[in-house]
């Protein structure tokens, strides 16, 4: 069995060992618009990479700095090379936790030049829940106990082809990178 998984752009990643030189940009717009939330138990399709772009949207409505903007639309990053794994099963894997936070770590260094403050990453995760609680009630249908949190953005959850996500989260990452 193979040490690497071959990318969409061809590359040759090790997800447990993992050189930023070969991190694009182009294989997490492509495998994230293909990625279902939810781990697919949701009522249609939603893609990892629809949520990082609705993400970086209210990132933006709410006025945030492009850096944040980018680090809302990279914050799922890690799962084009690691998959998602739910979050009750992940909470009992400490060390792929680690994998994927080093990873995350590397992304972030790699196109925002740091890692996220602590104030940054209270405002991304402000965000990626309230989110959150919206897929939970949309697209499962899991009525939330708590009030709908306010939101910049209208939220639509329309079903797009993925070239199409693919296109928008490369559109974002162009426009807010420096």
């Amino acid at each position: 069995m193979s040490e690497y998984i071959t990318t969409y752009t061809g590359n040759h990643f090790k997800p447990t060992n993992p050189d930023p030189e070969l991190i694009r940009i182009e294989d997490i717009a492509h495998a994230l618009s293909l990625i279902c939330r939810g781990n697919g138990h949701v009522k249609t399709f939603w893609s990892v990479g629809e949520h990082c772009i609705c993400c970086a949207k209210e990132a933006a409505a709410r006025g945030l700095s492009d850096r944040m903007v980018l680090a809302c639309l990279l914050h799922d990053a890690s799962e084009c090379y690691m998959s998602d794994v739910p979050s009750p099963f992940k909470k009992e894997l400490p060390e792929y936790q680690i994998w994927e936070e080093q990873l995350l770590c590397m992304i972030y260094k790699k196109f925002l030049g740091s890692g996220l403050t602590k104030e940054e990453q209270t405002r991304l995760d402000e965000i990626d829940h309230a989110l959150l609680w919206y897929d939970l009630e949309i697209l499962l249908g899991e009525k939330q106990q708590t009030e709908a949190p306010g939101l910049h953005i209208d939220l639509t959850y329309e079903v797009r082809p993925f070239e199409e996500v693919e296109r928008e989260y490369l559109d974002i990452f162009t426009r807010t990178y420096k």
